[in-house]
């Protein structure tokens, strides 16, 4: 399902406002991830209320922690339908889960939370386990 992109794009823009690049093609994922090494973040991005609205805000909050991933990418449900089955394609032994994220190191998962890890659940409680995952699995802070 296609989104009318004037909808999407203030979602689109509440991550790429904090630097996080956006990943529009399956050949755009695969370069930015696929052999390359480091920690890297991948957003599931979605139009799903229940679960995005305290998402995207945890992410903001997360990326402000001392200790961050090298790269942080984004991709949009329902709208970049490739980039997103391409980015989900590393997710491995995970179902499709909008919105979702994904913290590999040198392209390999290594950490997931999934739509049911973000629904009902304070910006505060997911942020929490964003640090938490940066603090076990990153080394370095996010260059901008």
């Amino acid at each position: 399902m296609m989104y009318d992109e004037r909808m999407v794009a203030p979602m689109r823009a509440e991550l790429t406002r904090l630097g996080i690049e956006e990943l529009r093609s399956a050949a755009a994922v695969d370069e930015a991830i696929k052999d390359q090494p480091g920690t890297q973040l991948v957003i599931v991005n979605s139009v799903c209320g229940c679960a995005a609205r305290n998402m995207r805000p945890a992410v903001a909050l997360a990326m402000a922690h001392a200790t961050k991933p090298d790269k942080a990418y984004t991709v949009f449900a329902g709208n970049d339908a490739d980039a997103t089955r391409q980015a989900r394609g590393y997710f491995t032994g995970y179902a499709p889960s909008s919105p979702s994220i994904g913290l590999l190191r040198d392209g390999k998962l290594v950490h997931m939370i999934e739509r049911w890890q973000i629904e009902g659940r304070s910006v505060d409680a997911i942020a929490g386990d964003l640090k938490t995952a940066f603090d076990q699995h990153c080394t370095s802070s996010l260059a901008n």
